[in-house]
């Protein structure tokens, strides 16, 4: 099964965990693209500063605190990605609950914990 996960929130910075999570992904040979603030490349992966439709994602990771959020929750359900990752900081129930109303699934959950126990 395909796995192309979009890191939204995605950073140039190594210390930040967009960035960790982006290389993580790319050593686990999962198809990734990103968008965040500044276009760069992290990894081989390049980042986007627009709301890019990218086709076939399965998991969008969330970077972004909730009120930064708003402005993509149309572009997120219009993706139609089987299931989005709430990492720590960005739960949002008002974002869970038209994920639920459009079919999609939510976790609260870390991405790079999933990654490490192999529960990705």
């Amino acid at each position: 099964m395909k796995k192309r996960t979009l890191v939204l929130g995605a950073s140039l910075k190594p210390s930040r965990y967009s960035n960790i999570t982006i290389k993580r992904l790319r050593d686990s040979t999962i198809e990734t693209v990103a968008i965040g603030l500044q276009k760069g490349i992290v990894a081989d992966v390049v980042i986007e500063t627009e709301s890019i439709f990218f086709e076939d994602v399965d998991t969008v990771t969330l970077y972004l605190n909730p009120n930064r959020q708003k402005s993509y929750y149309q572009y997120i359900i219009n993706l139609q990605p089987r299931r989005v990752i709430f990492n720590p900081g960005t739960e949002n129930l008002e974002l869970i609950e038209l994920l639920k109303e459009n079919g999609i699934k939510s976790e609260i959950a870390c991405t790079l914990v999933l990654l490490s126990t192999k529960q990705y």
